[in-house]
């Protein structure tokens, strides 16, 4: 059971790498992809020393017996139409032992204060269709379906990382 007096979000850095790194890849488990522990470091790292993205971590504890219990990614980019800047929250995981407890809502609150204190218009997120556990939490915050446009890709590499389904990757 998580004690939700006891978490904290903070902003990923290099020294949370190796449990940035291992919540990264159940991540990507999750969604049907291959675990290779190096190249999710090698991934997280470039990203933080970049400044191509914003990590935030839930930690639960302190000290030696700190643990990550889940993180929200999210990549800057912009709005034409509304001509303002918009955050893609782009991955979004929480342990396994720490689901329904709130700490998804702790992460998605805190991408919401971030997004919003750097003058953000919105946040936009995709998520598989058939992933009604995360859909039924970014609903219960405020998230909509859009209804209005279609998504479209292109895959560049010939084959994406969930054999042909953007939605999973």
């Amino acid at each position: 059971m998580v004690d939700l007096a006891n978490i904290r979000i903070v902003r990923a850095t290099r020294a949370h790498l190796p449990a940035l790194a291992e919540l990264f890849s159940a991540y990507r488990e999750f969604y049907g992809c291959t675990t290779d522990s190096r190249r999710a470091h090698e991934f997280l790292l470039e990203r933080i020393r970049g400044e191509e993205s914003l990590i935030l971590m839930a930690l639960e504890g302190s000290g030696a017996a700190e643990r990550a219990v889940g993180f929200v990614q999210l990549y800057p980019s912009f709005s034409s139409l509304r001509m303002a800047r918009m955050w893609v929250l782009n991955d979004f995981y929480t342990r396994p032992d720490c689901r329904r407890q709130g700490v998804g809502h702790l992460l998605l609150g805190a991408a919401r204060s971030m997004a919003a204190g750097s003058g953000a218009s919105y946040i936009e997120l995709l998520t598989a269709r058939g992933n009604r556990a995360a859909r039924r939490v970014y609903e219960s915050v405020g998230y909509r379906a859009d209804q209005q446009y279609c998504r479209y890709t292109l895959d560049l590499a010939g084959t994406s990382a969930a054999g042909g389904d953007a939605e999973n990757v």
